[in-house]
């Protein structure tokens, strides 16, 4: 039986997304498996250094969670890096599609994604779960292991500049730090008087449900990481 033209066409995609796909998701998740080996060496570096310098109540720990997400604690912060499991395209208006490396073929701007979130530790440790946490950084990882990132604070490697360089350990451990500093920086700030005026009877007789009472960085306030 012949093939059509628009079934070639369909066969023809298939092949080379799927393989496109699966290449980047490798090359993310290899990442993420680099990712977690640094902030681990990282979290025990630091915590060397950091001996006899903290009070014994302060925490410095890292944990993994599970294939795709990684934590670090640090005192009352908490970084979380998970990987999104799909492959992205972005947006036309989107400044990789100005970049020459994108613009020499458009494929090497499909990318995998690890988000980092910034969250208060409290808010997992007494299970508020209405809690707000925050993406302060995405790094983003094509079929070429080439690499970008963005957050505020994350310099490293913007758009403009992807392509250029390869993901290792040293780039990981520029974007870890930037990561941290960042939100040893982001405070918590007192939300505005008006946004907790009233509260209800049951807020007060769920004695144990600190989830009733919502907490976060910016809670009240409108959120820009850029703006930080």
């Amino acid at each position: 039986m012949e093939t059509s033209p628009v079934r070639r066409q369909i066969l023809d995609a298939f092949v080379r997304k799927s393989n496109l796909k699966q290449r980047i998701f490798d090359n993310t998740f290899a990442a993420m498996n680099l990712l977690k080996e640094t902030l681990l060496e990282m979290a025990s570096e630091m915590d060397d250094q950091l001996d006899g310098r903290l009070d014994r109540h302060v925490r410095l720990e890292y944990r993994d969670r599970g294939k795709f997400e990684a934590q670090l604690q640090i005192a009352d912060d908490l970084l979380i890096f998970q990987m999104h499991t799909d492959v992205f395209r972005f947006p036309d208006d989107h400044p990789v599609h100005r970049n020459p490396y994108v613009i020499r073929d458009e494929e090497n701007g499909y990318c995998g994604v690890v988000n980092i979130y910034n969250f208060l530790s409290d808010s997992f440790k007494y299970n508020r779960n209405a809690d707000e946490g925050y993406l302060i950084g995405r790094l983003f990882i094509n079929r070429d292991r080439r690499y970008f990132v963005e957050g505020k604070g994350q310099e490293s490697l913007r758009a403009d500049r992807f392509g250029s360089e390869e993901l290792d350990r040293e780039a990981l451990i520029a974007v870890l730090e930037a990561a941290i500093d960042f939100s040893l920086r982001f405070d918590l700030l007192m939300p505005p008087f008006d946004h907790n005026k009233r509260v209800t009877v049951d807020q007060f007789n769920t004695r144990m449900d600190n989830s009733k009472f919502v907490t976060g960085k910016r809670l009240g306030y409108d959120f820009d990481v850029e703006d930080i």
